[in-house]
């Protein structure tokens, strides 16, 4: 039985199910920019989570303003609770 040499690679060349190399660069390209549009959300959330925290605050401290401006039959006033750090 005789093996024909047009199955097999020659040394220097590609065979036939391996992928070109311009298919493996765009692979990259797709990866990283993928990773960069992560990138930009993950940092758009976090902001946007910065910004919803002090509206909050902003509220609580007009909420105690307006609560404690009212003192029709009221006994207690109410005081903004201790800070505490979490990230």
């Amino acid at each position: 039985m005789k093996i024909q040499c047009a199955n097999f690679p020659r040394p220097g060349q590609r065979g036939r199910g391996t992928p070109q190399l311009r298919e493996s660069g765009s692979a990259v390209f797709v990866f990283i920019s993928l990773l960069a549009i992560m990138m930009i959300l993950v940092n758009a959330d976090s902001q946007a989570l910065f910004h919803l925290r002090q509206e909050i605050n902003l509220l609580e401290q007009q909420q105690v303003k307006r609560l404690n401006a009212a003192q029709t039959n009221a006994t207690d006033r109410v005081e903004l609770p201790a800070k505490t750090e979490s990230k």
